[in-house]
C-alpha cells in the first residue's frame, strides 16, 4: 500500500534521522537520488545544458548539490538564485566548485529559453499558497521554453497537505519525492502538476499509523476481493439489492445491476419499474415489484441511480438493517438525519457536483479541495463518502486515512459509468466488505476496467461492466 504522510510528520521524521547521520549526509542522499533521476531524464548528461531554480530553502539545496553532480559530469548548469542573500551555503559553493555558474532571477528567463532541462527547487514542502511573482514569472518562462522540468520533491506553488492549487505553480514533467509520499502528489489539482512521480529512499520512517492517505495496490486489492469457498452457495456469498431506475431512467438500473452481477456477491435481487429490462439483459437476477421490504433476504442496498423523484423508495431501503449504498437521485432524495442516524453503515458515492449540492457550496470549490470536501462530507453525514472524480476519493465517517484511487482514466467519464461503481461497490458491500474497503476495491476494479474497456478510445458504460472479470483476474494476478 502506497502511504502519505503530512508536512508535520515527514519533518519529524527527517528530524529524528538527521540527529542520528553526520551533518549534510540526508540533503546528500536526495541529491544523489535528484541527480540520477535528471541523468537519466537527459539521457546524455554531457553537453546538456540545464537550469536549477533555487530558492532558499532545502529544496534549493538539494538542487544545489544535484546540479554539482551533473556538472561533473560535463553539463552546463546554471543556478537562478530567487533569494541570493538566502541560498543554501554549502550547496551553493558545491556547484561552484563543479564549474556551475549562478544568475539572478532577472536573467532566469534568458537561461531558461536556452535550457533542456529545469529543475524546479524554489519552494519545499512547507510552501503555502501560489507563486510569487518572481518565481510565477520564472515558471511562465519554463512553460514557453519547452524544457523537461523535474521537481524537487514536491512542485512549487502546490500545497503538499491539501493538493490544492491556489495561484501560480509550476508543472512538472516527473516530481522526484523523498522519505514518504506527500498527499498533494496524489490528489488533484495538485496531481496533474507533479507529472510522473519517483520516489527516493532517504532512510526517513514516519510511524504508519500518521499516514494521512493511502492508495490501494493490486496485492491491496486483491487480498481484499471475496473468494467462494468449497461450501458456499448464493446466500452466503451474499445478496445485494438494486432499488434503481425509473420509467424515464430504465438504463440505469441495468447498469447497475450488471457492475452488481459482477463484484462477488452470490445474487443480485432488483426491484423496481425497470425490471422488464433488466430480465432482458440479465435473466439470473431475481426481480421482485414489491418494493425492497418484501424483496427477500438482502445483505446490501444500492439505491438512487435513475431513481428520478422517487423518494418513498429510497427511504425505504434507508430504514432497513442493512449497508446502503446512496447514489445519484438518492443523494438528493435521502434525509440527512436518517442517514447519520442509521444503525448500519452507509456509503455514498457522489460526483463534485453532487457533493457540493450536499454541502451547500460551488462545484469549482469542491474540485480544488477534494481531500477537505471528501472529509467534511463524510462528517456530516456519518458516512463513508467516495467522491468520484479525477483523484477518486473515499473518506471513512470516524476520521483516519482517506483512500486515493490509483486507477482509471478520463474515458470513464461518460454517462452510466458511475451506475455500474454502484452496483459493483454494492456488491461488495453484500460480500462482506467494510465500506471503506468496497469502495475502495469498487474504484480500483472500475478504473482499470475503464482502462481495459477504452485503450485509449472512448468507450461506454456498458463495456466497463463486461472488462470488470478482466480487471479481477488482473489484479489476482
Amino acid at each position: 500500500m502506497r502511504t502519505a504522510y503530512s508536512v508535520e510528520t515527514v519533518r519529524a521524521a527527517e528530524r529524528a534521522l538527521m540527529a542520528r547521520l553526520p551533518e549534510g549526509a540526508l540533503m546528500q542522499r536526495a541529491a544523489a537520488g535528484l541527480a540520477a533521476a535528471c541523468a537519466g531524464l537527459l539521457g546524455r548528461v554531457s553537453g546538456s545544458r540545464v537550469v536549477l531554480l533555487v530558492g532558499s530553502g532545502d529544496n534549493g539545496g538539494d538542487a544545489l548539490y544535484a546540479g554539482a553532480r551533473l556538472a561533473r559530469r560535463g553539463a552546463g548548469v546554471t543556478a537562478v538564485l530567487l533569494a541570493p542573500g538566502r541560498t543554501h551555503a554549502a550547496g551553493l559553493a558545491a556547484l561552484r566548485r563543479a564549474g556551475g555558474r549562478t544568475v539572478t532571477a532577472e536573467r532566469g528567463e534568458e537561461a531558461i529559453a536556452r535550457a533542456r532541462l529545469v529543475v524546479d527547487g524554489i519552494v519545499g514542502i512547507g510552501g503555502k499558497g501560489g507563486l510569487r511573482p518572481d518565481a510565477a514569472r520564472l515558471a511562465e518562462a519554463v512553460a514557453r521554453s519547452g524544457a523537461a522540468v523535474v521537481a524537487v520533491d514536491l512542485p512549487s506553488g502546490v500545497d503538499a497537505d491539501t493538493g490544492e492549487v491556489r495561484g501560480a505553480a509550476l508543472r512538472a514533467d516527473l516530481t522526484v519525492t523523498f522519505g514518504a509520499y506527500k498527499p498533494g502528489l496524489l490528489v488533484d489539482p495538485a496531481r496533474e502538476y507533479a507529472g510522473v512521480v519517483r520516489f527516493v529512499g532517504i532512510g526517513i520512517e514516519p510511524p504508519p499509523a500518521d499516514a494521512v492517505l493511502q492508495a490501494l495496490q493490486h496485492a491491496d486489492v486483491a487480498r481484499l476481493l471475496p473468494t467462494p469457498e468449497a461450501e458456499s452457495d448464493k446466500y452466503r456469498r451474499g445478496v445485494v439489492g438494486i432499488a434503481a431506475g425509473s420509467a424515464r431512467y430504465p438504463g440505469a438500473a441495468v447498469l447497475a445491476v450488471s457492475g452488481a452481477l459482477r463484484g462477488g456477491a452470490g445474487a443480485v435481487r432488483y426491484v423496481g419499474p425497470a425490471g422488464d429490462a433488466v430480465l432482458a439483459r440479465f435473466p439470473e437476477t431475481l426481480v421482485s415489484d414489491a418494493g425492497p421490504a418484501r424483496a427477500g433476504r438482502v445483505q446490501a442496498w444500492v439505491t438512487g441511480p435513475g431513481a428520478g423523484d422517487d423518494a418513498a423508495t429510497v427511504a425505504e431501503v434507508l430504514a432497513t438493517d442493512v449497508p446502503v449504498l446512496l447514489d445519484a437521485d438518492g443523494l438528493r432524495l435521502a434525509d440527512r438525519d436518517t442517514v447519520r442516524g442509521r444503525g448500519a453503515p452507509t456509503l455514498m458515492t457522489p460526483h463534485a457536483g453532487e457533493a457540493a449540492a450536499l454541502l451547500g457550496v460551488r462545484r469549482e470549490e469542491v474540485e480544488a479541495a477534494r481531500l477537505a470536501a471528501v472529509r467534511e462530507l463524510a462528517a456530516a453525514y456519518r458516512a463513508t463518502v467516495l467522491l468520484k472524480g479525477s483523484t477518486t476519493l473515499v473518506a471513512g465517517p470516524g476520521g483516519g486515512p482517506v483512500r486515493v484511487n490509483a486507477t482509471g482514466t478520463p474515458w470513464l467519464a461518460t454517462a452510466g459509468s458511475g451506475d455500474v461503481l454502484s452496483g459493483l461497490a454494492g456488491s461488495l458491500l453484500a460480500a462482506g466488505l467494510d465500506p471503506l474497503d468496497a469502495g475502495s476495491v469498487a474504484a480500483y476494479l472500475h478504473g482499470l476496467a475503464g482502462r481495459f474497456a477504452a485503450q485509449g478510445a472512448p468507450t461506454g458504460a456498458h463495456d466497463v461492466a463486461a472488462r470488470i472479470p478482466e480487471a479481477w483476474r488482473s489484479v489476482r494476478g
